[in-house]
């Protein structure tokens, strides 16, 4: 439906994602993507938010009766406490990434972990449950995944983090199956989840030398070995340094494009009531991220 021109109309829905920065997201692609996939008259863009001014934002969501709200950094826990009420989910993780109208209501809801298992189980037929799990972080995107994790019947999940305290704070998320642990956990598990930016596309340049410096892994990559899972939530780019030791080491790899996707996925079905066309979002994240490296 959203086509031709005389589209937009004055009957045509609005979703965004709120942050900063949000120049790059790929929510716009994958979610106007789908919208087109199913027939859908709505439309998605991106609003740049500066810190401290969500609640702005949030006002007016409710005042323009936009039907849905994506939320990234820095924004998700203060749009926690600004919601007239939360999900479970969200509830525990004091974290909202998705807005959804209900009624007069706005709920918040958080999709990150719930996509981080259908990754998992829809892509690449793995099923966390039995699984000894070690997640590396413990910002925002472990918490979800840890939770995720002990929802979904993983045996045991580690928390590696350079503060032992926020560690504890996230391994506690999965009650007693959780527990803080130190970087040589990884040799003993099953599944393996970088939840920290180390990995990610940029420049990193020696200041001395003027050359690239190779960009580091989160941990060493000796502690891999085969038939372990080692997940990157890293997107950018799709094959990080972790990913190309783990395959090297004959470990199943795993990008973050997944979690992308499916967590996007699950907004959509908040949002609209229709099924995610799941096939069409993964071809437009690749082609997107294929546009990115392309431009830098």
């Amino acid at each position: 439906m959203n086509a031709g021109p005389s589209w937009p109309t004055a009957s045509t829905r609005l979703a965004a994602v709120i942050g900063d920065p949000v120049r790059h997201s790929l929510s716009p692609a994958l979610h106007n993507a789908a919208f087109r996939a199913v027939g859908a008259d709505w439309v998605y863009v991106a609003l740049p938010v500066p810190a401290g001014r969500a609640a702005e934002a949030v006002a007016g969501m409710r005042a323009l009766g936009v039907g849905g709200l994506s939320v990234t950094m820095p924004h998700k826990s203060e749009v926690a406490r600004l919601v007239d009420r939360l999900s479970p989910t969200a509830e525990r993780l004091g974290a909202v990434n998705t807005v959804v109208p209900s009624g007069h209501e706005l709920v918040g809801e958080n999709t990150d972990g719930d996509g981080f298992v259908d990754s998992l189980r829809f892509d690449r037929g793995i099923d966390p449950a039995g699984m000894r799990a070690v997640v590396i972080g413990a910002g925002g995107a472990a918490r979800a995944v840890v939770l995720a994790l002990a929802a979904a019947g993983a045996a045991q999940i580690v928390v590696v983090n350079r503060t032992a305290e926020r560690a504890g704070e996230a391994a506690a998320l999965a009650g007693e199956r959780g527990r803080a642990g130190i970087v040589d956990d990884v040799a003993e598990a099953d599944l393996v989840v970088n939840a920290t930016p180390v990995g990610m596309e940029r420049t990193v340049v020696d200041l001395a030398t003027a050359q690239p410096v190779p960009e580091e892994l989160p941990f060493p990559g000796d502690l891999l070995s085969p038939g372990q899972v080692v997940v990157d939530l890293v997107y950018h780019p799709t094959i990080t340094p972790l990913l190309r030791e783990a395959r090297a080491r004959g470990a199943v790899a795993v990008g973050g494009v997944g979690m992308l996707v499916h967590q996007a996925a699950h907004a959509f079905r908040l949002w609209t009531g229709e099924e995610a066309p799941l096939e069409v979002m993964s071809a437009v994240a690749l082609e997107a991220l294929a546009g990115l490296r392309r431009s830098e």
